[in-house]
């Protein structure tokens, strides 16, 4: 009979392994030296995600906005709530920080009270000219005095950009060189420059200085992901080594497990730098999820082993077995865990599918690491001692396969009720998630930074830039009055969302113009009539030193005007009814037959990447139960253990969507990942618990209470031990300081743990409350391949052990 994977294969494969051991030894040491001298070229994020496809209309639109106006998230601003800034020692010191600061290449302009300019009308001849605001170069208490209430009382012009309208706050901004926004000298200023400044400018004054901007917290959240690489590989290197031993009870064999999944993170990183990809906050998670599912791997090569030891003390017969009845049920788990991930390739997003390409490529490389890995050291090992194997009859274990064993002999009806009462909470709970757009959602809640961002919401009522382009359909229409009145309207209506800032455009410089005009007179400071204009035109042809304020807010043609407000730490939910209030008004304001409005900007572009996301959530979780159902068609041949297997398996993910629903935890690019993550991983058990069943079903006669009783003994163990290493490593993501890594790996965990109990419990009562449709030969028609050795398989393992054992005592 000709199958593709039969263990004549597997036999060979065995004697491969076994008969070229140095030579398997020296390729792993090669091709890891390999995947190391590639991480040269592993470079960190250093800008948000993009989870669109680069066709998309909404990032063709925010690319155009790009392209007129340059890097939009380029502001970094420090602000101070403490009157005593004004005071002659903390002024000079403020002032001192700000110029130094201006100094640095990497910072094109700043603004700040130490240089603030104020726009001044001459008459010999007309103009207008920006002058100093602070005259003096050493002010005194009384005129710093002076001067904080000119700013707070008579310049609206510098309202939200220098000063709180809400409170007495100041803010200095610091506009960075565009080019450098999203490299590597960006992070390098603020880690090494900014940051040391500011906390030595506290420690001479003793105000707390508030720092925020996007640049700022994407470079400490960059760091924080480079941080918490090194502690996740850490922490779920310690967490599975500890379980692995509490069941082992063998440091040499948790040893072996922690050097193969070792390598398999050395090869991890290497993969990572082999394509050039970026470590971002998903890619970031590889390395330990590779330890997570490798350990796995380790436990059932090496409780074969063990077993095979304790059943009769050969190692020849008790390697070549682990390698041929171990090694293809163990590539089946690998794979269908791989395609659980590799169902992220399909989507458009880059980032998901950089990270299905590393997972699934990885998963694969840490099955054939241990294949090879583990059976080759224990060949030059002494047979475990007597102590090694004492976990292979521990009582409790024993006990826990008795319960099992017990509630599916006699509370099936049990089972059931509780499955469906599971079932009926959870579809309750589904219909109370949310979506979740927020670019700050995830972030380290209890980092310094992220509180700094609270404190810009309350003060200037957001630090997210969202951008409204207004093409005018004809050059320099900017600056008609009837466009800037229109812009106007736009921006009262804007100020009006309470999750908004004040806008920022160019009727600010034209509403400053009329109010210098009247000699600095703020109850002027509006947009001037018709005739007004004609008063101020003459003063504003030789008007200097305001070119960076004209060229951020209108291109160079004057036909498109950018308004600029910030947004606060909203949801898409919120962004959505924000939108959808706005959109009937702009289009009034501005007929769409003169012109042409957009509204972009990274928040925006990254809210509706979440809900491109979670609209490829269903599509991609289809082709994982696809793919994963094709895969135990071709395996076991028959449709209805397809449905039977099916069962156990999405009853977990419905419940874990009913507590997501019921806990508040809503769906976003992090979260999205878990369904299609614990559905490959769990079906891992139902490979083990049917493949074990048929053959037990073959061996008794057809007989099915005696096979599914038989088969949970056997793989029962396995089962709850892999489970308990997955469910713990997993929980290892719960330490992060991100709240969707926090949220993976506690929702995994819970996955994973109703998987097992669904696959011991509910699988096995299925199968002998539905034995009549499923007891036949027809039913359960030969695989197209054999997952467990058979007896007939085992003569022809037995027929090279002896040949096995001469070629290692001549080696």
């Amino acid at each position: 009979m000709s199958k593709i994977f039969t263990f004549g294969f597997w036999n060979s494969v065995a004697r491969l392994i076994l008969r070229n051991r140095i030579i398997i030894i020296l390729l792993i040491l090669a091709t890891t030296a390999f995947f190391a001298s590639q991480w040269k070229y592993m470079r960190f994020s250093f800008t948000e995600a993009n989870l669109l496809p680069d066709d998309h209309e909404v990032n063709q639109e925010y690319n155009a906005f790009l392209d007129k106006f340059g890097e939009e998230g380029n502001l970094i601003v420090m602000g101070i709530k403490d009157s005593s800034l004004f005071t002659e020692k903390n002024y000079q010191a403020w002032k001192a920080l700000n110029d130094s600061l201006q100094k640095f290449p990497e910072v094109d302009y700043a603004i700040s009270i130490g240089n603030l300019n104020k726009l001044k009308k001459f008459e010999d001849p007309k103009r207008f000219e920006m002058v100093p605001f602070i005259t003096e170069v050493n002010p005194d208490s009384l005129q710093l005095a002076s001067y904080e209430d000119e700013l707070f009382t008579k310049l609206p012009f510098y309202e939200n950009l220098v000063y709180s309208a809400h409170s007495n706050t100041i803010q200095s901004a610091l506009y960075l060189n565009k080019e450098i926004v999203n490299s590597k000298a960006r992070k390098d200023f603020v880690i090494d420059n900014l940051d040391p400044m500011i906390k030595n400018f506290e420690s001479q004054t003793g105000i707390d200085v508030r720092v925020s901007g996007m640049p700022y917290i994407r470079t400490l959240n960059s760091q924080n992901i480079i941080d918490e690489i090194g502690l996740f590989i850490g922490a779920a290197l310690a967490v599975t080594s500890l379980i692995f031993f509490f069941f082992f009870r063998s440091i040499r064999a948790t040893v072996i497990s922690m050097v193969t999944v070792c390598i398999g993170v050395m090869w991890a990183f290497g993969t990572i730098g082999l394509m050039h990809y970026e470590i971002t906050v998903l890619t970031a998670l590889i390395p330990p999820l590779i330890i997570v599912i490798g350990i796995p791997n380790c436990i059932f090569l090496i409780n074969k082993y063990q077993q095979e030891i304790q059943k009769h003390g050969n190692q020849a017969k008790s390697l070549q077995r682990v390698i041929a009845k171990v090694g293809n049920a163990t590539l089946m788990t690998n794979i269908t865990t791989a395609s659980g991930f590799a169902t992220f390739i399909l989507t458009e997003s880059k980032l998901l599918k950089e990270f299905g390409i590393v997972a699934s490529i990885n998963i694969v490389a840490i099955f054939i690491l241990s294949l090879l890995i583990i059976p080759v050291i224990y060949s030059y090992m002494k047979i475990p001692k007597s102590k090694h194997l004492k976990h292979l009859n521990r009582q409790w274990i024993g006990s826990f396969v008795g319960w099992m064993e017990k509630m599916v002999r006699n509370h099936r009806i049990a089972v059931y009720f509780t499955a469906v009462g599971l079932l009926a909470v959870s579809i309750i709970g589904i219909y109370n998630i949310r979506i979740s757009g927020s670019l700050l959602e995830d972030m380290p809640q209890q980092a310094d930074f992220f509180k700094d961002v609270k404190f810009f919401e309350e003060e200037f009522d957001g630090i997210m830039p969202l951008e409204i382009v207004v093409d005018t359909k004809r050059p320099r229409g900017v600056l008609k009055s009837s466009t800037l009145k229109r812009l106007e309207q736009l921006e009262g209506l804007i100020a009006e969302e309470p999750e908004l800032s004040q806008p920022l455009s160019i009727t600010r410089l034209v509403k400053y113009s009329k109010q210098a005009y009247y000699n600095g007179n703020p109850k002027y400071y509006q947009l001037p009539s018709s005739q007004e204009q004609n008063f101020i035109l003459p003063y504003t042809k030789n008007m200097e030193g305001n070119d960076d304020l004209v060229n951020t807010y209108v291109d160079s043609t004057g036909q498109f005007a950018r308004i600029t407000t910030f947004m606060k730490d909203i949801g898409t939910d919120k962004m959505e009814k924000i939108e959808d209030n706005l959109w009937p008004k702009i289009h009034k304001i501005f007929p769409e037959d003169r012109y042409e409005v957009s509204m972009t900007g990274k928040a925006l572009v990254f809210q509706k990447g979440t809900t491109y996301l979670v609209h490829n959530l269903v599509l991609s979780l289809s082709l994982a139960i696809v793919l994963i159902a094709l895969l135990m068609a071709w395996m076991f041949r028959s449709f209805r253990m397809i449905l039977i297997s099916l069962v156990p398996n999405l009853l977990p993910l419905l419940i874990t969507a009913g507590m997501m629903g019921f806990l508040g935890v809503p769906i976003k690019p992090s979260t999205i990942l878990v369904f299609s993550i614990a559905f490959g991983i769990s079906v891992d058990d139902t490979i083990h618990f049917l493949a074990k069943y048929r053959q037990e079903l073959k061996a008794n006669d057809w007989k099915i209470k005696r096979s599914v009783y038989a088969a949970l003994r056997e793989t029962g163990v396995s089962m709850f031990y892999t489970s308990i290493v997955l469910f713990f490593g997993f929980s290892v993501f719960m330490i992060s300081s991100f709240g969707g890594t926090v949220a993976l790996g506690g929702l995994v965990s819970a996955t994973l743990l109703f998987a097992m109990l669904s696959n011991l419990l509910l699988l096995p009562s299925l199968l002998l409350s539905l034995e009549r449709s499923i007891a036949n030969k027809e039913t359960l028609k030969e695989p197209a391949m054999r997952i467990i050795a058979t007896p007939e398989d085992e003569e022809e393992i037995s027929k090279d052990d002896e040949e096995y054992k001469n070629q290692k005592n001549e080696s």
